[in-house]
């Protein structure tokens, strides 16, 4: 099968033989895992992949964007060396969304008729 792959993945490991994207993996939840997997197959069999799915970081870095299990957002950070997709780093990155309560706090007209009327 990785012979359709039109950019193999292969885990980085450290020097001790560790690999910090598989074992970042394996602490994840089975539907988290198989999220990343489907949308790391899908850079592997479908690249060149851009927006939404990976995007550039610079100086040869790239992600690989995915929405996981209870509305989170991971990232798995990877290069391409030797024609194979290595991967790097993943991380499930925090959300930044405010809560209702705290926007309705910064702006009370919005709350009370809904059309924003308190915004300058």
């Amino acid at each position: 099968m990785s012979a359709l792959k039109r950019l193999p993945a292969a885990f980085y490991a450290t020097a001790g033989g560790n690999e910090p994207v598989r074992q970042w993996l394996l602490d994840l939840d089975s539907e988290s895992r198989r999220a990343i997997g489907t949308d790391i197959a899908t850079v592997e069999f479908g690249w060149p992949v851009g927006m939404p799915l990976t995007r550039s970081l610079g100086g040869g870095l790239r992600e690989i964007r995915s929405q996981i299990s209870g509305g989170r957002i991971a990232r798995v950070i990877f290069v391409i060396q030797d024609g194979r997709l290595v991967l790097l780093h993943g991380f499930v990155k925090k959300t930044e969304k405010a809560p209702r309560r705290e926007l309705e706090i910064a702006s009370p007209d919005f709350s009370k008729d809904g059309v924003g009327t308190g915004l300058r």
